[in-house]
């Protein structure tokens, strides 16, 4: 049964509701679509779960672009209503019919509905009954002709061995025997009526049905065996694969010439690093300054969208002039004019071209297809304005869907949170967690600097007592910025060893802990429960994902799964999850970059800090207009 049907602009201004149904939803179904789905991007999907105390609901939806109107059906997802898509359908054709911006209310709607759910009901019902009518037809049509095969290929088999058939016991080897000695003396059993017999009488040349001798298969392969037509090689009996390559035989291949070491050519200088003197010194070497300066996080980055603009026009009039001036030509009425509605079919290319360009920047083909969808679903049925192409309009969408999904929800400030946490003095916990090789004790260092700057006192917990070498490693961070470490060595408990470095903080006046974990990959359980131990029995403040820039698919799996998982081994009303992202390796990826994009939409994390070297400045904020001009380029 239906739960509810309501019809409300983007605005989120409710235009009509079901009175009929008038059934009172558990939670709030419509506010975490709107929340989670359709200001997410996500409208593209077919539908959205919701999942609530003593109830689970299915949410449809649809759009009318040109009237900003969204129409939304709920309804328990046991049932498995069919005709709720054509409902929707038909409810949005009647009601853009009557709509009028400046009217409210829309009590005169009640009986239209009335009347379109029963229509919808019964189109359900009628496609429901004629499925059910057609599949045992189907299946009686399809049994009756195997039967008759199956009694023709019997009597063709029958009349081919000449009515004898032994049956002493040993029917296979009697089978065998006809078979070889037909082939040997002439007689003209041919290999297709014998599958075909086979197969319909239910059999299957299995190697006890057929015991071929080996010895004399191979005589019979390399001799020709007489039949109507002439001479017939006898690897009709086995794959028709052998008749191929008995025609046309495989070149020979011919052993290359070996090279000895004396003859081989001489190699180019594989070595590029700066040559040195007698004495080893190089002069082209940096010293490295005790106080590197200010970190990047505090330097506002310069972006310049008219040099952005210039680049891309560039590249797109050297490319393709042919299919610019074609595409001109062909659409410059159309832009004059302006369209009435665009269609998915005028989407289509652009949408193609749109998408295959998010994949080379290294975006998630998953999450590609999923953005062009959610674009498609936002333009479709909305009137194109006049001197406007298809292409520049379907870009437009998809940069303020970028901009929407990269902007952060909520505050990224983390000096006033620390600030707030001073106030009930207690620490500031902040958890580094991430696969195997990404960087985390080295940017944990560059957070412990940049917080420095700003007069917080910080202390680091090596809670990776797994790695050899993690706790050298962070200690040897933590001399060098003259701050404070807590370790308690190797074969420790990680949860247990980030308890203890929270009581010392809390007791030496620490403002910030840093707590460092072990690397580990998304699959492997028993690490995976460590890590969740941690977060659940300490608590932190903010939970970091870092993640290379480099990954393109593999990023959705590993945020994806970091997060079902501590969802999933969390308590009961106690989820932790992922809070934000550290990208590294920012300065290595060029123009790819298509991970951040990949992770924010899969997780819903804001990216906080972006790594782009390997000196403790090397730490910045991410540029969201850049990343999305880069994205689009």
């Amino acid at each position: 049964m239906l739960e509810q049907l309501l019809i409300f602009t983007r605005g989120g201004l409710i235009l009509w509701t079901c009175k009929e149904i008038g059934n009172a939803l558990k939670g709030s179904p419509i506010d975490t679509l709107i929340r989670s789905c359709l200001l997410e991007e996500r409208s593209g999907d077919v539908s959205f779960n919701y999942d609530a105390h003593g109830a689970a609901y299915t949410l449809k939806w649809t759009f009318h672009n040109d009237l900003g109107l969204v129409f939304v059906a709920v309804y328990q997802r046991i049932l498995h209503l069919l005709y709720v898509d054509d409902l929707l359908s038909l409810v949005k054709q009647s009601f853009a019919e009557i709509y009028d911006p400046k009217r409210m209310a829309y009590d005169d709607f009640d009986e239209t509905f009335r009347q379109l759910r029963k229509e919808a009901e019964s189109r359900a019902e009628e496609l429901r009954k004629t499925k059910q009518v057609g599949k045992p037809l189907g299946n009686v049509k399809k049994q009756g002709q195997v039967s008759k095969s199956g009694l023709e290929g019997g009597n063709k088999r029958i009349s081919e061995s000449g009515g004898s058939k032994k049956d002493d016991g040993d029917g296979n080897k009697a089978k065998v025997g006809n078979l070889t000695n037909g082939h040997s003396n002439g007689n003209h059993q041919m290999e297709d009526d014998s599958q075909t017999s086979d197969l319909a009488n239910g059999k299957e040349n299995t190697t006890d049905n057929v015991a071929l001798d080996l010895s004399k298969l191979q005589k019979l392969r390399s001799k020709g065996v007489r039949g109507r037509g002439g001479i017939r090689k006898a690897d009709s009996i086995g794959n028709k694969g052998s008749k191929v390559t008995a025609a046309e035989p495989a070149k020979k291949a011919t052993k290359k010439n070996r090279v000895w070491d004396d003859a081989a050519p001489k190699q180019e200088k594989l070595d590029f690093t700066d040559s040195v003197d007698e004495n080893g010194n190089n002069d082209h070497v940096d010293i490295v300054a005790a106080d590197q300066g200010e970190s990047m996080m505090d330097k506002e980055e310069v972006f310049s969208s008219d040099s952005e603009s210039e680049d891309d026009d560039e590249p797109g009039s050297d490319e393709k002039p042919e299919a610019k001036k074609k595409g001109w030509f062909s659409s410059v009425f159309q832009s004059i004019t302006g369209k009435a509605n665009l269609e998915r079919t005028d989407l289509e290319p652009a949408l193609k071209a749109l998408k295959e360009r998010l994949m080379t920047k290294n975006v998630a083909e998953e999450i590609a297809g999923k953005l062009c969808e959610s674009v498609e679903a936002s333009l479709e049925g909305k009137k194109l304005a006049s001197f406007t192409r298809i292409s520049s309009t379907v870009q437009g969408a998809m940069e303020d869907a970028l901009v929407r999904i990269l902007t952060p929800r909520r505050s990224i400030d983390i000096l006033r949170d620390v600030h707030a946490a001073k106030e009930q003095r207690r620490p500031y916990v902040v958890v580094f967690v991430g696969v195997n090789g990404v960087g985390k004790s080295t940017n944990l260092a560059k957070v412990a600097y940049w917080l420095l700057q700003h007069n917080v006192s910080v202390m680091m917990a090596a809670c990776d007592t797994f790695r050899s070498g993690a706790v050298e490693q962070l200690r040897t961070h933590a001399r060098r910025l003259q701050i404070p470490i807590f370790e308690k060595g190797y074969e420790k408990d990680p949860a247990v060893v980030a308890k203890e470095a929270i009581q010392e903080a809390t007791r030496n006046g620490s403002d910030v802990v840093l707590v460092d974990t072990a690397g580990r990959m998304q699959d492997n359980e028993p690490l995976m429960r460590a890590l969740s131990k941690l977060i659940n029995l300490n608590n932190p403040d903010l939970v970091l994902f870092v993640g290379e820039a480099l990954v393109g698919n593999d990023a959705v799996d590993q945020l994806s799964k970091f997060n079902q998982k501590l969802s999933d081994l969390s308590p009961t009303g106690n989820r932790s999850l992922i809070d934000g992202i550290l990208l590294t390796k920012f300065d290595t990826i060029d123009d790819k970059v298509g991970a951040a994009l990949s992770m924010v939409y899969i997780s819903g994390a804001p990216v906080m800090f972006v790594g782009c070297g390997q000196s403790y400045t090397d730490l910045k904020k991410l540029n969201v207009k850049s990343i999305v001009k880069t994205l689009l380029k």
